[in-house]
């Protein structure tokens, strides 16, 4: 049993390096990444004033907002996109470890031995 789950906890980390590392997966992630990260930038943002701003300060504000978008956005969303993306592969893995593992604890039990849940064991 044992021998079992440290096999499933081997295969587990192999495939998250390999998630990581191999290069097949990488371009996917990447491509993936810059699909949403397009789809992200795409999205504009307005702003809303109570008050109605003079002219000097709505052309900064624009300009401000103009160079967010361009310059500074671009590489955090990447960056977060990649992390998001990394991480949900981490997870499917891992839902596959805890499957994996439930089968074969499910596999070692005796069946015909019925556990009593309502008596505490001594």
């Amino acid at each position: 049993m044992q021998t079992q789950i440290k096999e499933l906890l081997h295969d587990y980390k192999r495939d998250v390096f390999q998630i990581a590392h191999r290069k097949k997966d990488a371009e996917s992630i990447t491509r993936e990444c810059m699909h949403i990260t397009e789809d992200v930038l795409q999205q504009h943002y307005t702003f809303h004033f109570n008050k109605l701003p003079d002219a000097n300060r709505a052309e900064i504000i624009s300009m401000i907002s103009s160079y967010v978008r361009e310059a500074i956005l671009p590489p955090v969303v990447k960056k977060i996109v990649e992390h998001h993306v990394l991480l949900e592969r981490r997870v499917e893995a891992l839902e596959k470890l805890l499957a994996a593992s439930l089968e074969a604890l499910s596999q070692s039990q005796p069946q015909d031995k019925p556990h009593n849940l309502d008596k505490p064991q001594k």
